[in-house]
């Protein structure tokens, strides 16, 4: 049994607090017993300087625990430290900084050349005056699962968690012999350096997980991706089917004829040109001039309604009905993260309508390549416009034309506006879209779909 013996003599039982046996050698204790907790003597903000001696903050012990070193914001005087220095003490080399507010328990260990001082409440100093535990052993020992629990367990605070002094010196420990210490401290930062090479080649693997996407997009959007059946009808055919009822429809005087309306012609050196009204362009950046012969070239406003969006008062829709935000888009992927209602989301500002099927573009911040494809009716924000291809374009093709590297660029490079950018609906109507023949998009999408899937395998077991 164990028991916990007491300066007046008395003795008390705590078997019920012993959570596992100790090796031979190994002894329990309270954290009273290793180290001296105090806390630092108030200072005025009015006496923060932006240069100076680094004052921290847990913010900073946080980064410098994690990282080994920080951006410090806040500072005081050398006169100031001076005298706290003369009058208090400050940090000294392997006494550990703990972080005792919001991310609480993270360890920084006092450098032989470390001057700063700290904020009181916010940083526990423990002071190794006693040197029966070394400084690395004891910041893995007071950052493992088995202190951490007791720190939160009994943390303070009604709105974020916070370590006492009181506490502290309370908390269940143990102690291995010096030697000991020294071995295991070696072998664990062996270890974790091993843990951290594993972290970085994850990484790695993860980010070529992504250059993969972005090629297959880029191969699927010239061709190349999968090979052309000569039984596909052309591109071509269904772009003068589009185009003669369009011309149809302005006849009849149901719609206006585009007065920067676009043309895309090949030029006598055999490369595209985009004219609009009496200025030509090179197509050149978007490297189309090898797509096969099946396919064709068009403006992405010539078979999509592109900018046109019903727009709807928060008002007039339902509670029940599916409201989707920007911050609902997982970046890159097209995935949406959550789906919220009016209800949930308790949204004023006026929302874009959506039926099922329609593409889902993204034309705030274009390189977050946030583009989705409804599977279900709803409101967006209006920093998403809702794209209708009316079966001119396969929708899913659309949808990775959209996310492709070619069209990112694009976006990026016509997107206005410093802090919030946006692709404008002119420049998105004018934008380039290779179209396959219809029966050669579906047979794009599924071989995109499949490589996809056994890249994302990978990605989840990664992580």
């Amino acid at each position: 049994m164990h028991y916990e013996k007491f300066a007046d003599g008395n003795a008390k039982c705590i078997e019920d607090e012993i959570p596992f046996e100790l090796p031979q050698g190994w002894e329990w204790c309270r954290l009273r017993k290793l180290f001296n907790i105090c806390s630092s003597k108030r200072v005025l903000q009015s006496d923060w300087k932006e240069d100076g001696i680094p004052f921290y903050r847990a913010r900073e012990i946080v980064k410098l625990s994690e990282h080994g070193e920080v951006d410090n914001e806040l500072f005081i005087s050398v006169e100031h430290y001076n005298e706290l220095k003369t009058k208090y003490g400050v940090p000294q080399t392997e006494d550990l900084m703990v972080s005792g507010v919001g991310t609480i328990g993270k360890v920084y260990i006092v450098k032989g050349n470390d001057r700063f001082y700290y904020k009181d409440a916010s940083v526990l100093c423990f002071q190794n005056v006693n040197k029966v535990i070394r400084s690395e052993f004891a910041k893995y020992l007071l950052e493992s699962e088995f202190m951490q629990s007791q720190m939160h367990s009994y943390s303070k605070g009604t709105t974020v968690d916070t370590i006492t002094i009181s506490t502290a010196m309370d908390y269940l420990c143990f102690l291995p012999p010096i030697p000991e210490q020294h071995r295991i401290v070696e072998k664990l930062n062996e270890l974790l350096s091993f843990v951290d090479t594993i972290e970085s080649d994850k990484t790695d693997l993860q980010k070529i997980i992504q250059q993969t996407k972005s090629k297959i997009l880029d191969l699927a959007i010239r061709g190349k991706l999968v090979p052309q059946d000569p039984n596909d009808e052309p591109a071509s055919v269904l772009l003068e089917r589009i185009r003669t009822e369009k011309e149809e429809l302005i006849k009849q005087g149901k719609i206006k004829r585009d007065k920067k309306e676009s043309v895309i012609f090949k030029g006598e050196d055999n490369s595209y040109y985009l004219k609009i009204g009496n200025l030509t362009e090179t197509l050149d950046d978007w490297r189309i001039d090898d797509i096969p012969d099946s396919w064709g070239v068009c403006c992405l406003g010539e078979v999509c309604d592109y900018g046109n969006c019903t727009n709807v008062d928060t008002k007039d829709i339902p509670e029940t009905a599916w409201i989707l935000d920007l911050e609902d888009i997982e970046k890159d992927t097209g995935k949406v993260l959550q789906k919220l209602t009016l209800k949930e989301r308790n949204s004023a500002s006026t929302k874009h309508s959506f039926h099922k099927g329609q593409v889902l573009y993204s034309k705030l911040r274009p390189y977050l390549n946030k583009v989705v494809l409804a599977d279900d009716e709803g409101y967006c924000t209006s920093e998403i416009l809702p794209l209708d291809f009316n079966d001119m374009v396969y929708p899913k093709y659309a949808r990775y034309y959209l996310m492709s590297p070619t069209f990112l660029k694009y976006a990026n490079y016509c997107s206005y506006g410093v802090k919030m950018p946006r692709l404008g609906t002119n420049d998105g109507k004018k934008a380039i879209l290779t179209v396959p023949p219809l029966q050669e998009q579906h047979r794009i999408v599924n071989a995109i779909e499949t490589i996809f899937a056994k890249l994302d395998e990978i990605a989840n077991a990664l992580s």
